[in-house]
């Protein structure tokens, strides 16, 4: 399991009410009082999953498929006072204070000035950072309880299986999303996983209970695309399946023929649209689902997110994209990036890495703790992402342990930097760091408190917001998202049975 663009505007965000949203249930037990907190979002659901997405992009235009259904929760204003902020761009602010309004960040400093009604959080002792990013994740595709009927990751029956799509694949019940957000992460990219050449269209979702993926993607996201490099490609056809590709070779000749067709494509389709604008009559070009998925990477509306360890193959990834004139968003894993971080910064790519896998198959084999402090060193953007839900609940210790291996090597790098390896630099890779990854006015207010230093193993998070709405609360079981998978079946007194 190994796995910029415009923004369309959704839905208003709705008027916060006057009070926060809150849902008890007095009697029972924390069964009956976590399935009240769930109760108690119903109407939101109901809701969200009514709102209507996206509008066509032009007049005439017949609207994308799978539009979002996402509507932000509605929340009260947040004050927080006396904290220590972690803002993502290389800033701390000691004692300072966060102002969340109407979904969004609203004012970072000191003395600021709060609505009436705002509630007031005591961040004394407390760490504030933006909302944890993960771009490497396979939640809902590879969820738990896990057997053979839902390991819905990979689509290996082809080497070039462009044409799926992972949100199809997400079931929204995972209870892993909600360990992820107890975790603090409050966005993350979906992947299909690395067993093709292409391996299908990843999704964007942030980290919120619903009931339908649609009802879970990040308005505006574009889509990202899944390739593989490497070993898994040959492993599964070539040896698995005594078809192309078998070698490195193969794996090449695999892209580049199919980058050809998508290329004809995208012509059929000009020469169509040019035709149509001049008056003339003409045919429409059959849809082909897998080109379609190409053709978007070659219009720079899809970004290409590429599994890859090796730091000569993903020199040759960097060839390929060269001549046919695409853009690679990040190389995942990445294990060897540090051989080529150079390359990395020269052609605007980020790496997403981990700070310590390694060994687990050759091309994995030559790692250094220190790879993402090198790739940030050489001015590339250097990202940390999971590929495991265990780890993806823990980004804020991988963060430090690169933090404490660049530092042992005399790179001097501080927390306020370290940050932006889970949250700008992930925004950037997933072309929503206009809109997230950062405490900045404006921003949604995906927002994480943390009850210490988050680069401390003993550090725990206490309070997640998304959107401004306070979606997890560690002191609260009534904030405390739970799938039906946690609940199991309850009695009339709320107790198991």
């Amino acid at each position: 399991m190994e796995s910029w663009q415009a923004e369309r505007v959704t839905a208003p965000i709705a008027a916060p009410p006057s009070q926060p949203l809150r849902c008890r249930a007095r009697t029972g037990g924390p069964l009956a009082r976590v399935a009240a907190w769930r109760l108690c979002l119903v109407p939101w659901f109901l809701a969200a999953c009514a709102a209507p997405g996206p509008g066509p992009e032009a007049a005439g235009d017949a609207p994308p498929p799978f539009q979002t259904t996402y509507a932000p929760m509605p929340a009260a204003p947040v004050w927080i006072r006396g904290a220590t902020l972690l803002t993502g761009t290389g800033e701390r602010l000691d004692g300072a204070e966060l102002l969340l309004a109407d979904g969004r960040i609203a004012a970072v400093g000191r003395d600021l000035a709060a609505p009436e009604g705002t509630r007031v959080i005591d961040g004394a002792g407390r760490w504030v950072t933006p909302g944890l990013i993960d771009v490497h994740s396979h939640l809902g595709v590879y969820p738990s309880p896990s057997h053979a009927g839902n390991q819905d990751g990979n689509e290996a029956t082809d080497p070039n299986t462009a044409e799926v799509w992972a949100e199809h694949s997400v079931w929204p019940q995972d209870p892993q999303f909600a360990l992820n957000l107890a975790g603090g992460v409050t966005t993350l990219q979906v992947l299909p996983g690395s067993a093709n050449l292409f391996g299908g269209r990843g999704v964007t979702l942030k980290n919120v209970p619903a009931r339908t993926v649609q009802g879970m993607k990040f308005p505006g996201a574009p889509h990202g695309l899944k390739m593989a490099c490497g070993e898994n490609p040959k492993r599964v056809y070539g040896m698995e399946k005594r078809q192309a590709p078998g070698t490195g070779m193969g794996n090449v000749a695999g892209y580049r023929a199919a980058w050809i067709k998508a290329a004809a494509y995208v012509r059929k389709w000009k020469d169509y649209d040019e035709k149509v604008a001049a008056g003339e009559e003409a045919e429409p070009p059959d849809r082909d689902l897998e080109l379609e998925t190409l053709a978007g990477v070659l219009r720079g509306e899809i970004l290409v997110h590429n599994h890859c360890y090796r730091a000569d193959e993903m020199a040759v990834m960097l060839d390929v994209a060269r001549e046919f004139g695409y853009r690679i968003a990040a190389f995942h894993h990445a294990v060897e990036a540090y051989k080529v971080a150079d390359l990395l910064a020269r052609e605007g790519v980020c790496a997403a890495m981990w700070p310590e896998w390694w060994g687990f198959k050759h091309e994995a084999f030559d790692m250094v703790e220190e790879n993402v402090a090198l790739v940030d060193r050489a001015g590339a953007c250097a990202i940390i992402h999971s590929d495991s839900p265990v780890t993806s609940q823990h980004l804020n210790q991988e963060a430090a342990k690169v933090l404490a291996a660049a530092n042992a090597l005399g790179f001097d790098m501080d927390r306020a930097h370290a940050i932006r390896w889970v949250t700008l630099n992930a925004a950037r890779a997933l072309g929503i760091e206009a809109r997230t990854g950062s405490l900045e006015p404006g921003k949604m207010a995906d927002v994480v408190v943390w009850d210490g230093d988050p680069f401390s193993v003993y550090a725990k998070v206490e309070k997640v917001f998304i959107d401004g709405a306070l979606l997890y609360d560690r002191l609260d079981p009534l904030l405390q998202p739970a799938s039906d998978f946690d609940l199991g079946i309850l009695d009339a007194a709320g107790e198991r049975r």
